[in-house]
């Protein structure tokens, strides 16, 4: 491949090794929590936040990166960014107590926030048209298949070491990638004195934080007032004031003018809800193997890592296939095999064997990896002209969708299995009914790619 912006490509293949190794910090902690609540004598709850923490700032950072991306050079933000992620890995690795660990977790979650986003944006400014979905795959690619390694990593090294290890590890490659852009990223975006609306900030921090605490809530407390409804509310209320300033004032925090391109609309919202069905899928498919069919966890592990990795493959291979046959068919085909697999879980039992949990979720890897990235690529591409704005929405809404996902999948679950699932009856027929309404969403993505999904070309032609 030749690319007559080679500083551009420069830069964006070292913000997509940055991305990399800051997001396996996500999930390289999952091994450690043991050790955290013997060392500093805290509940299994409390070690939780280390990981929830990061996840919630991941969240908070996606709303302001149009507002980031306008005012301020990529090198500026990536060395910032680099900055902070090394210093919160400092912060961990001295932590004397639970709080100071979740500070460090902080500075890391975000250090890491902006980098994904700003790695959307750079491919869709410097990279000719014929070459978004290659790239939109790679970073999907890379950002997907270390975040999985990373427990095993973790594992490693807290085996092998200590847990303290893990952030003087990340710490060290985070400097190293520091030194290379300092010396090798040259390449600019245009910038302007854009105003930062402190207002609409605090907005959005108050309903990404909001929405995803209450829901996230809903699995452990039920639809407690203090812990679910009363976060839900103040999330939903301020999402709506922030949304009505952005449409008054004349420099918004997000400019959500790109929401009157209905086909932006059409693939976030696919985009939205094929995320929502992997992060509620993701959570109670462990829940039978082990509760229901009665695997260990090692076992477990066994079944599910194929399929993240079948995933993770079929989320390079996605874009690339819908630049070469067109979005329609990718997504048809994506929603299809989505539909075929939840069908084949609506018949898992209390005896299912390895074998057929096995491929079952490596088909649904296959489903899910198809249609994400390729929606999130086409959805980006109808608004190309203004794509920081657009990568804002588009990742906010997703984030926040996933956070639902992930909480209301195991409480309907839960629910249908009277409460408690376990190895009977009633919780495989949760189970099997959880499946069926995955199907039935599904059914609304095809509709939508059969109805309101078009090929570029067929768009531009009217």
């Amino acid at each position: 491949m030749k690319f007559k912006n080679s500083t551009g490509l420069i830069t964006l293949i070292i913000i997509i090794l940055a991305s990399s190794i800051t997001l396996i910090s996500q999930s390289i902690v999952t091994t450690s929590l043991p050790y955290y609540m013997n060392d500093f004598a805290i509940s299994s709850a409390t070690a939780q936040w280390t990981y929830s923490i990061f996840l919630l700032v991941l969240g908070v950072m996606i709303p302001p990166t149009a507002y980031i991306t306008k005012r301020f050079k990529i090198k500026t933000i990536l060395i910032t960014s680099l900055i902070l992620f090394i210093m919160g890995s400092v912060i961990c690795f001295l932590s004397t107590g639970i709080e100071m660990l979740i500070v460090g977790r902080i500075l890391e979650a975000m250090g890491t926030g902006i980098l994904m986003p700003i790695g959307q944006i750079l491919i869709f400014r410097i990279m000719p048209e014929e070459k978004w979905g290659f790239f939109m795959g790679l970073m999907g690619f890379l950002v997907g298949i270390v975040p999985a390694m990373g427990p095993t990593i973790g594992g490693f090294i807290v085996d092998s070491y200590n847990w303290r290890v893990i952030f003087e590890f990340l710490a060290i490659i985070a400097v190293a990638i520091l030194i290379l852009s300092m010396l090798l990223v040259n390449f600019e975006l245009e910038t302007e004195k854009y105003p930062l609306d402190v207002p609409s900030l605090i907005l959005s921090i108050l309903f990404c934080v909001g929405l995803m605490i209450g829901f996230s809530n809903v699995a452990e407390f039920g639809f407690s007032l203090t812990h679910v409804i009363l976060p839900i509310v103040v999330g939903a209320i301020s999402l709506i004031i922030f949304v009505n300033r952005q449409n008054k004032i004349e420099k918004p925090l997000v400019n959500l003018n790109v929401l009157k391109n209905k086909y932006f609309v059409y693939g976030t919202v696919f985009a939205a809800l094929l995320y929502f069905i992997m992060c509620g899928i993701n959570v109670v498919v462990p829940l039978f193997v082990q509760n229901v069919a009665y695997y260990s966890s090692t076992e477990s592990g066994l079944i599910l890592f194929p399929s993240a990795i079948v995933m993770i493959v079929f989320n390079f291979i996605g874009p690339i296939l819908a630049d070469k046959i067109g979005i329609k068919p990718v997504l048809i085909a994506s929603s299809v095999i989505n539909i075929i697999c939840f069908a084949a879980m609506m018949n898992y039992n209390m005896n299912s064997s390895f074998e057929y949990l096995l491929i079952t979720q490596i088909i649904r890897g296959i489903g899910c990896g198809l249609g994400l990235s390729p929606a999130i690529t086409w959805a980006m591409s109808v608004v190309a002209g203004d794509v920081e704005d657009a990568t804002a929405i588009n990742n906010t809404v997703r984030q926040v969708i996933g956070a639902i996902g992930s909480s209301i999948t195991v409480v309907i679950m839960q629910i249908l299995a009277n409460g408690k699932i376990t190895h009977n009856q009633l919780s495989v027929n949760s189970f099997s009914l959880t499946s069926l309404m995955m199907i039935v969403i599904t059914v609304i993505l095809l509709i939508i790619t059969v109805v309101f999904i078009k090929n570029k070309s067929d768009i531009v032609d009217g």
